[in-house]
Parts: structure tokens; C-alpha cells; sequence
């Protein structure tokens, strides 16, 4: 079995090797093949621009792996503030003795995500450190995307305005539901996936249409509960949600039921959330229709003047209840 050995990280032939044979074959591009220590790029407007580290374990999961997963959660956060995903960085970290046909299968899974936009990885790094340095691959993103000048409002955590719905674009929890139930060998009946998902094609649409998109974000890590604190103290507002508006699988909720944990907690990799005014849900929900991805969109909520700062979920039977951010550490290394 032909594994990733020091050498390839060495900088010498057998890390030309693995650039041209492996990333140049999968990523091949204008500006990435010509082979520079940083690519020129030309831009126009304003400019968003974000970064991240992946180190997921276990490396593959229902629904995604540690590839696809950085590709789509870079493009995401770009895609929240409103911007097309154009340009991105990509730096592998890799444990000796990882098998190359699990660093293939990572880059040809980011490769296919990648079709999800007209983004382009345009430069790159590779480390290869020794055995127990690191946990198998961790993977460093940075992306560039383009702010449209014809927006009507730029999307920010600090936009919502009182009267404001609050729109879920699917169900909540199933990345950190599927992570850990892969983690701790607990059997999900179904096909139960990640909800891992390029997202920049139902924001483009949502623009297109015109929608005064006061906030966006992608419930990653502390999920719908931390993007709606987030949200609630930024612009110092009340969110008040209805909890059986909200939706949610019942593998997530059969597991949170079994681990005493709460949905809202979970991490989502291809869910987020939008603000805008009461007067353009129904619009915003028929936009959202057209794509698979977004097919369980709901209205779960409204902004309110009740208690800046407050998130108030509103329980079926009728009482109310803080959702407050979460706590601890739920689940480490899920993304």
C-alpha cells in the first residue's frame, strides 16, 4: 500500500510528485498551474474574505468527508455575507504513513464540491509531519468572494430589524448528529447524512430575487442556538422562536432523546438562517423550494423589542424558555 511518507513534505522530487500528479490533477487551473508563490487575482468592489481549519474525526462520515466538508464550509461563510465565491487557499497537514489512496479520495471529493460554484482553488501549501504529530489530515482554507454592488442590503449579524421573520433554511443537527453517532458506533436507521452542502446556489437565487436579506448565517459549531444569540446581541434585539415550527429529523431527535442533548445544539454544515421582513417570507420560501437542499425551509420566528439580547423559544404547551448559547464542549473536532 503506497502511503504519504516525510519526503513528500521535503520540498524536493517527491513533493513535485504529489503537487503535480495529485492537487494539479484534481484542481487544475489558469492561475493554480502556473506554479508562482502566490497567485495574482484581479478584483473588483468590495471583497469578502474568510478562513478556516478542518480537522473532523472520523475523516469520512455519511454524507461527506473532511474534503468536501472544507470546501463547502469555506464557500458558506462566503456565500453568508452575500458574496460570490470566486478564489481559494488550500494547505494540506498530513501524518506520515496516511495511505494515499485516503488523500485521493479527500481531494476528488473536493474537486466534485467545488462544481457547486464557480470558485477556483488558485494556491496551496502541503506539510507532511511525523507519525502522531497530527491526527491523519487536517486541512487550512482561506476563500475570496465578490460583494454585489446591486445588493439592496448587505447581509450582517448586525442588520435584524424589529418585526423581522427568522427563516431556517432545513432541518437542524444532522452534521454533529451523524459525527457523533459515527464516533460512538451508534446505529441511525435510514439514510441518515450530513446535511454538508455548498450553499451558494439558493443565496444567489435569494438575491436575485431582490429579497432585503438583513442577515445570513450557516448554523455551524453551537448551531441554531448560538446563531441566534449571535444574532440577538449584535443587533440587540429579542428573537422569539417557536419550537415545533422548527425542523427536525427524527434520527436528530431520537438521538438527542437517547444522549440527553438538544437539537439546537448540534452542528449543521448545509442549514442557515435568514432574516428579513415579514412581507417577503412567502417570497423568500418559494425561492428556497426550487432547490433539494432547501425543501424543509420554515418561518420559526420574529424579532422582537421584548429583551434585547434574548433568545425566547416559545414551547408547544405554552410556556417560554431562554435558548441560551451552548456550553462546553458538545462534541470537539466536528468540523
Amino acid at each position: 500500500m503506497k502511503v504519504v511518507e516525510l519526503s513528500h513534505g521535503g520540498g524536493g522530487a517527491e513533493t513535485q510528485q504529489l503537487i503535480q500528479q495529485l492537487f494539479y490533477r484534481h484542481f487544475a487551473n489558469d492561475v493554480l498551474l502556473k506554479s508562482e508563490d502566490a497567485a495574482v487575482l484581479s478584483l473588483q468592489g468590495q471583497t469578502a474574505f474568510t478562513t478556516d481549519s478542518f480537522t473532523v474525526s472520523p475523516l469520512f462520515f455519511s454524507g461527506g468527508n473532511i474534503g468536501n466538508l472544507a470546501i463547502a464550509g469555506t464557500l458558506n461563510d462566503l456565500s453568508m455575507m452575500g458574496a460570490k465565491p470566486l478564489y481559494l487557499s488550500c494547505a494540506f497537514i498530513i501524518e506520515e504513513g496516511l495511505p494515499f489512496d485516503t488523500l485521493e479520495k479527500v481531494v476528488q471529493s473536493m474537486a466534485d464540491e467545488l462544481q457547486n460554484s464557480d470558485a477556483k482553488i488558485v494556491c496551496g501549501d502541503t506539510k507532511v509531519v511525523p507519525r502522531g504529530a497530527v491526527d491523519k489530515l487536517f486541512i487550512n482554507t482561506s476563500g475570496i468572494g465578490e460583494i454585489s454592488t446591486g445588493q439592496i442590503v448587505k447581509p450582517s449579524a448586525h442588520n435584524l430589524q424589529m418585526g423581522d421573520a427568522v427563516i431556517v433554511s432545513g432541518d437542524i443537527g444532522r452534521h454533529g448528529a451523524v459525527v457523533m453517532a459515527e464516533r460512538e458506533s451508534i446505529n441511525l436507521h435510514g439514510d441518515f447524512k450530513s446535511d454538508c452542502q455548498v450553499l451558494w446556489p439558493a443565496v444567489k437565487a435569494l438575491l436575485d430575487a431582490g429579497l432585503e436579506l438583513h442577515a445570513l448565517r450557516d448554523a455551524t459549531r453551537g448551531g441554531l442556538a448560538a446563531l441566534l444569540n449571535e444574532w440577538a446581541n449584535s443587533s440587540e434585539v429579542c428573537i422569539e422562536i417557536e419550537e415545533e415550527k422548527i425542523p427536525v429529523s427524527e434520527s436528530v431527535r431520537g438521538l438527542c432523546e437517547l444522549l440527553g442533548f438538544e437539537a439546537y445544539d448540534f452542528a449543521n454544515e448545509g442549514t442557515f438562517a435568514i432574516a428579513l421582513p415579514c412581507s417577503q417570507v412567502e417570497q423568500a420560501l418559494q425561492v428556497l423550494s426550487q432547490f433539494d437542499f432547501t425543501q424543509k425551509a420554515a418561518v420559526i420566528g420574529k424579532v422582537t423589542d421584548f429583551q434585547a439580547g434574548l433568545v425566547v423559544l416559545q414551547t408547544p404547551w405554552g410556556s417560554q424558555r431562554v435558548l441560551e448559547l451552548p456550553k462546553g464542549e458538545l462534541l470537539p473536532r466536528i468540523c
